[in-house]
Order: structure tokens, then C-alpha cells, then sequence
């Protein structure tokens, strides 16, 4: 009989993580393993759009799914994955400043230049910064998006 139960337990427990839905995915960069999450039902802002320097390029470009594009000054934009940085159960990591709070964005690019070195199909991490009092998101704190504050239900 415990036999019996002990099996019915770990059925129970393999089907439960069998349907259990995974929100982040976890990166191997130069300095080690990171987690991140680009499920939007577990960011609780605006973060996916455009994000320009002084209204122009190079831009950065944030879409559903963990997919978008990243440009440097005086290049082409290239397609990329993205996520902000979790813990290893998808809550996100930040820093609560005087005015805004501080958040790991990590991007990779998805497609690889005749110019580029191994080092630069790495993760890389990048500053991203919410500032609520002017309603500003900034990605390296030059690249700017305005946002609208969501209506509370």
C-alpha cells in the first residue's frame, strides 16, 4: 500500500510540473547564469515599444515573445532576444532608487555579422530604468519611452 501511494505521489508531482507553465528562461553569460522573463503577464509596465535616442537613432525596439531589435550608434539594427533579469521563480530583480527603480535588461543578438567575434553573440547586459515621476522608461539611460500610467481595476 505505501508503495502504491508513493507511486501515486510522484505521478501527481511529474504531472504537475509537466503542466506547469515555465516564465523564465535561464542564460549563460560571461560572468555566469542569470535568469530572465520577457512574459509580459509577470512585468508590471509598459515595457515593450520603441525606445529612441533624443526621438531618433539609434533605437531600440522591444516586441512580445522576448523578440525585438538593438542599435548602436552609427550601425544597422539587428535583430535580437531580450529579457529582464529574474530570480530563478521569475520575480524580477531591481533597485529601488529616489526616483526610479533599476532593472537588468539582457539581449543577445539572433543573427550573426561577418565582423563579429564570438564575443559579441554573447548575453549582454544593459541599464533599465523606470522613472515615475516624468513617465520615462530609459534602456543605457539614453534611450527614451514615454508611457502611460495603467488604469487600476
Amino acid at each position: 500500500m505505501k508503495v502504491k501511494n508513493l507511486l501515486l505521489l510522484a505521478l501527481l508531482f511529474f504531472n504537475l510540473n509537466s503542466f506547469s507553465q515555465k516564465i523564465w528562461t535561464k542564460v549563460e553569460a560571461k560572468d555566469g547564469i542569470h535568469y530572465i522573463t520577457n512574459n509580459m503577464e509577470y512585468i508590471d509596465f509598459p515595457l515593450l515599444g520603441v525606445y529612441s535616442f533624443k526621438g531618433k537613432e539609434p533605437i531600440v525596439e522591444l516586441s512580445q515573445y522576448g523578440a525585438g531589435f538593438y542599435q548602436l550608434h552609427e550601425q544597422l539594427k539587428r535583430p535580437v532576444t531580450w529579457g529582464i533579469e529574474c530570480d530563478e521563480k521569475g520575480a524580477l530583480l531591481f533597485k529601488k532608487g529616489f526616483d526610479n527603480s533599476k532593472y537588468t535588461l539582457w539581449y543577445q543578438y539572433t543573427t550573426k555579422t561577418e565582423e563579429d567575434t564570438d564575443d559579441d553573440m554573447n548575453w549582454k547586459p544593459v541599464e533599465f530604468t523606470i522613472h515615475p515621476n516624468t513617465l520615462k522608461m530609459f534602456i543605457q539611460g539614453e534611450r527614451s519611452k514615454d508611457y502611460k500610467l495603467k488604469a487600476k481595476k
